[in-house]
């Protein structure tokens, strides 16, 4: 009998350009080789240039749509993108768990979206702690890891992150180290080690959703039994492929 592709659980809002959240998600999935399931977390009216309103799903909401897909299939990893705040966040974090023990979840803290909307109005560590605490891996942006741990430059944020879970901090807006993605491993004491992954030589353009097809890449190869380290290069190698695929802002998706 042939062998399934493994399963990977995408939550996240439903763009209708498809360049982002849940469809981007799934587009990715299917290129690298997994089977995508998917929930949606907002009715989304947006474009590649506009985002205009979120219609969110309550917890409840997302946990019924996911709860029969956890059931079925065996779900070893899922990526997470925006929800309508960190309770429900945190509330669905647990359920899911709660239904498929051990699963690891890869969280792209999508605070603002590219063309202008803010998603969460508190950003505080302490506000985010207990979702920080669930996870397997965070990939913010520069912008993102200082919001959330409170501190001033990105490689003390990404630290302070890691006591909770391990962190990549994406390159695209680093001074010190452009287009450098880097990271962190988990470590409680925020001391562990830091793998420094360097951008591609090919030309790239920027790209409605390249934040949401980096981290659903990342959970695809992860899904595929690839260590977190090799998930996150070749993860990176994906997204430049992606990023140079068309001069627009909507990229081609290849395997």
């Amino acid at each position: 009998m042939e062998q399934h592709r493994p399963f990977v659980l995408s939550l996240a809002g439903l763009d209708p350009s498809a360049g982002a959240g849940l469809l981007a998600d799934i587009k990715t999935f299917e290129a690298l080789g997994t089977y995508g399931l998917g929930v949606c977390t907002a009715l989304t009216v947006q474009t590649d240039t506009r985002f205009i309103s979120a219609e969110w799903q309550s917890a409840t909401q997302i946990i019924a749509q996911a709860q029969p897909l956890l059931e079925t299939f065996p779900v070893q990893y899922c990526k997470i993108g925006i929800m309508k705040d960190v309770d429900t966040m945190l509330e669905v974090i647990n359920a899911i768990r709660a239904i498929t023990p051990g699963i690891r979840i890869v969280l792209d803290p999508v605070l603002k979206a590219s063309a202008g909307y803010t998603f969460h109005d508190d950003t505080r560590l302490s506000t985010w702690r207990a979702v920080l605490q669930q996870l397997y891996l965070l990939t913010p942006n520069l912008h993102e890891a200082l919001l959330l741990s409170g501190e001033k430059d990105g490689q003390t944020a990404a630290r302070v992150l890691t006591a909770y879970c391990s962190v990549l901090l994406k390159g695209g807006h680093r001074e010190d180290k452009p287009g450098i993605d880097s990271l962190y491993f988990h470590t409680q004491q925020g001391t562990g080690n830091v793998l420094d992954i360097p951008a591609g030589k090919r030309k790239v353009y920027p790209k409605h959703g390249s934040g949401c097809v980096l981290s659903a890449a990342i959970a695809a190869q992860l899904a595929a039994g690839v260590p977190l380290s090799t998930a996150c290069i070749t993860a990176k190698l994906y997204t430049e492929k992606f990023l140079a695929s068309h001069s627009s802002l909507l990229g081609y998706h290849n395997s």
